[in-house]
């Protein structure tokens, strides 16, 4: 099964490398161009729900989260603040959708007053995403951007969606910066949010998904074993070197 999985999300380096160069900017739903291949999505997905499993052991107070597992066929990727926003993003043989709410932006708010997402967000999905908009778990209603990308052309698409001023009018700006393909992002993110030193190098192995192992759990958390992240490990489907 784990190799059917990553078979789909298997595509040609020089193909990644031309999508990913351009992203110089902030990545958003009004820059597509900008948004790395879904094959990026899904290991950094990984990379980061494996880095939050092994500073914080309570999975309640991590940001991002992965299941390998999530429904037959399908992986799901997560990031919940705690305060309101977040992400999901569904990983399946159609190919990849992208939702989220920002409870701040302009568009979030207006899915809150009025029970639905702005005008535009989810009308033009295609058919074959059409049950994820009814899925509970991605509470659609409230979305403040939905992005999809078939399997079938590999292009990012939204809605035919007229945005309201602001210069991150529906928060995926705000949501999806951990996408920028640099390990340096969630190293100065987590640095903050867990207030420690971290060893960048170790980030930049887990980024790489260079197999986990006993040293390289200690020098980003000495405090927790590979014992206790095994549970995790599975769910996300991280590579490991069990030395135990």
């Amino acid at each position: 099964m784990t190799d059917q999985i990553f078979e789909l999300y298997v595509v040609d380096v020089t193909e990644r490398k031309a999508i990913n160069k351009n992203m110089k900017h902030f990545i958003s739903s009004r820059k597509l161009g900008l948004l790395p291949h879904r094959f990026d999505f899904y290991k950094t997905s990984q990379s980061i729900a494996m880095l939050d499993a092994i500073l914080e052991p309570e999975w309640e107070f991590r940001y991002y989260s992965f299941n390998l597992r999530w429904n037959n066929n399908e992986q799901m990727a997560s990031m919940r603040d705690g305060c309101g926003d977040y992400y999901f993003i569904l990983f399946n043989l159609q190919g990849t959708i992208i939702t989220g709410h920002s409870h701040n932006s302009l568009m979030g708010k207006y899915a809150i007053k009025n029970g639905k997402p702005w005008p535009g967000v989810i009308d033009n999905a295609p058919e074959e995403f059409i049950d994820v908009l009814s899925e509970p778990a991605f509470s659609i209603g409230n979305a403040s951007f939905f992005i999809w990308c078939k399997r079938s052309d590999e292009i990012w698409n939204i809605g035919n969606i007229k945005f309201p001023k602001d210069p991150d009018p529906d928060g995926s700006r705000d949501l999806l910066f951990m996408f920028d393909g640099k390990p340096q992002t969630y190293h100065k993110w987590a640095e903050e949010y867990y207030d420690k030193n971290l060893s960048l190098a170790a980030v930049k192995a887990i980024y790489a998904h260079t197999p986990l192992t006993k040293e390289l759990i200690e020098k980003l958390n000495e405090d927790i074993s590979f014992e206790d992240l095994k549970k995790d490990v599975s769910e996300i489907g991280y590579p490991y070197i069990n030395t135990t």
